[in-house]
């Protein structure tokens, strides 16, 4: 075409100054940086086309090109086999497959009518830059899975009360074959993400390498360009399906154009067609989705050959590793800071651990069945988690030696101990332990009389608890006293003699009275 040998402005104006001006050859040359064959052969294609230089300034440079095109200017028929540039490019997307070893493929096909290299790298760029700017991106087979949420919520009806509630969509795309999945959830907390994850992976039936999320708050905990650190629950979830999570940078949807063109498909196949139907369940409005979602991997693709379902077939399926044999348990992670009975509170509960680490901060880890306590990454505490407040749930290994050989003593223990000193100390353990209201409470009471074994001997207690047995003076506090003062070997006093004749008083009138 001309237009590629020189502008249609320039032609316009060696038209201008030979029929306007009327220069000569030589001087519209010099004028315009051109060979005088150049000037005389656009002139010669101007006068067999009929166009001066009146008619030249009249027309746009497109239909001067069209009219100053050659009659025999007709593409050439090519000697040579043109490649199937959409079935390269969909497998360019397996693993270790390169231009190098498909060109060879295809010149083994037609040795004596293929491109050379070049040509046909060239070629295919050329193919590549006419698709969609989210299919320029060579995704490898099994590589990345692509996740976000919709913009677009759904309505479900409470049955019961009529109240619209508003489900959230989330969705998820394979890098290599666009295959999608989606369901509804009600939020987007950590739980709605990694759950819909986990029934994702499920769908696909098997792990990606790499996962890309959006720096969504729930499982990002640093939305660093560079260096974004995740949640702790997210990072659990990635070791548990041994993949990495590389979420997009922030403000660069680019990251993940993937997902981005996979929720606007689902919004336009999917949520558009939903638009009008009422559902009173987030199953319900789940089960409609997916047989919706059936239909959306099984529409052909415009450009190139098969379908979302066909492609994953042939590329993902294969690559993706195998899912895990244990089911992933979602974890919430809290700090909790250690009380000085060596306790920490979780939801009004309070699990021990060890009274070293009274004062410490420890991260603890809450699952619905457990509760884990870490301090400096090391695990100090397992518990199984109890829904009743108010409660202590304790294990004797994280208590103090005293702690633990009080919670050792019983009360048939405590009673033995007593007896085997004498029968007085027993009475006295014994009313110490059923005068209170719980027997615990009189704990304290039975180990002080222990003590006052080791102090002064169990003979001398045993006589000590004699002597306020007959007084009635029950107490830990008075046998103390009764040994302190040394009163355990003196006599007991006599029995008082009770008289019970009636003195003599103008006030008891006697038996004969009531006769």
């Amino acid at each position: 075409m001309p237009s590629r040998r020189i502008t249609m402005r320039k032609i316009k104006e060696v038209l201008r100054l030979r029929y306007a001006c009327g220069l000569s050859l030589e001087q519209i040359a010099r004028a315009q940086n051109l060979s005088k064959g150049v000037v005389a052969k656009y002139l010669k294609r101007a006068a067999a086309a009929g166009i001066d230089g009146t008619t030249a300034q009249t027309l746009d440079e497109a239909d001067l090109a069209q009219r100053l095109k050659p009659s025999n200017d007709t593409p050439r028929q090519s000697s040579f086999t043109a490649p199937d540039f959409a079935s390269i490019h969909q497998a360019l997307k397996h693993k270790s497959v390169t231009l190098q070893l498909l060109w060879e493929d295809y010149r083994d096909q037609c040795p004596d009518r293929a491109y050379r290299y070049t040509s046909f790298c060239v070629q295919y760029r050329a193919f590549a830059k006419a698709l969609k700017r989210s299919m320029r991106q060579v995704h490898r087979a099994g590589e990345k899975l692509f996740v976000d949420y919709a913009g677009q919520t759904l309505v479900v009806i409470d049955p019961a009360s009529g109240e619209i509630r508003r489900a959230q969509v989330f969705v998820a795309v394979l890098g290599a074959s666009n295959y999608t999945y989606a369901e509804a959830t009600w939020t987007q907390t950590a739980a709605d993400w990694l759950g819909a994850h986990c029934r994702a992976l499920a769908y696909f039936g098997g792990c990606p390498e790499v996962v890309v999320p959006d720096n969504a708050r729930a499982l990002i905990a640093d939305p660093d360009r560079y260096e974004p650190s995740l949640g702790r629950a997210y990072q659990e979830w990635a070791e548990h399906f041994g993949c990495a999570v590389i979420p997009a940078r922030p403000y660069r949807p680019q990251d993940k154009a993937k997902v981005e063109v996979g929720v606007q498909v689902v919004e336009r196949w999917i949520l558009a067609r939903l638009r009008a139907r009422q559902c009173f369940s987030l199953a319900e409005i789940n089960a409609a989705i997916w047989m919706l979602l059936t239909e959306l991997n099984q529409r052909p693709f415009k450009k190139l050959p098969g379908n979302r379902a066909s492609a994953f077939a042939a590329l993902d399926q294969p690559a993706l590793k195998p899912l895990p044999t244990t089911a992933f348990e979602l974890a919430r992670w809290k700090k909790a800071r250690v009380s000085i009975d060596y306790h920490i509170d979780i939801e009004r509960h309070y699990y021990s651990v060890p009274h070293q680490l009274v004062g410490e901060l420890v991260e603890v880890r809450i699952t619905a069945r457990m509760i884990e306590c870490l301090h400096h990454g090391k695990r100090v505490a397992s518990h199984v988690r109890s829904a009743l407040p108010g409660r202590h749930t304790t294990q004797a290994e994280h208590m103090p030696k005293s702690h633990r050989a009080h919670l050792e003593w019983t009360p048939g223990r405590l009673l033995n101990w007593a007896l085997s000193i004498g029968p007085a100390t027993r009475d006295i353990a014994q009313y110490q332990l059923e005068s209170k209201p719980h027997p615990e409470m009189g704990y304290r009471a039975c180990l002080g009389l222990m003590r006052l074994a080791r102090q002064y001997s169990a003979v001398r207690l045993e006589l000590a608890c004699v002597r306020a047995r007959t007084l009635r003076a029950m107490t830990y506090r008075s046998v103390a006293a009764i040994l302190k003062a040394g009163l355990e070997q003196q006599p007991l006093p006599a029995p008082r003699q009770i008289d019970l004749a009636l003195p003599a008083h103008a006030n008891v009138r006697g038996s004969k009275y009531y006769h």
